[in-house]
């Protein structure tokens, strides 16, 4: 599964609804620490595929959920699990901090 495209409209479905625990990144473009760790995202987006839901929400472009969410800082990185935050990290990690992380929230 590729890296998916989360907005305020398909956020219920996409991310509440969804049977598989979801990691969504909470970015914007013009964010240089977003921009760092795009490239890992979207490598355990593909690497993850059938375990996790990996995507991004441009929170700019899709103010709503960023402000329901209290997102203060970006990148902001929520695990949801049946429709409720199971951890919330603020800040850029490498790829074997998030991958530890994604471990833990598919437990």
């Amino acid at each position: 599964m590729a890296l998916l495209h989360f907005t305020d409209s398909n956020f219920k479905k996409e991310v509440l609804e969804s049977d598989l625990p979801v990691l969504v990144d909470f970015s914007a473009k013009w964010c240089g620490p977003c921009r760092m760790i795009a490239p890992i995202i979207e490598e355990l987006a593909r690497e993850y595929a059938q375990k996790i839901k990996i995507g991004k929400i441009n929170i700019d472009e899709n103010p709503k959920t960023p402000t329901h969410y209290g997102v203060m800082s970006i990148p902001t990185l929520m695990f949801f699990k049946k429709g409720r935050v199971s951890e919330q990290v603020v800040g850029a990690l490498s790829k074997a901090e998030l991958k530890k992380k994604i471990e833990e929230n598919l437990l």
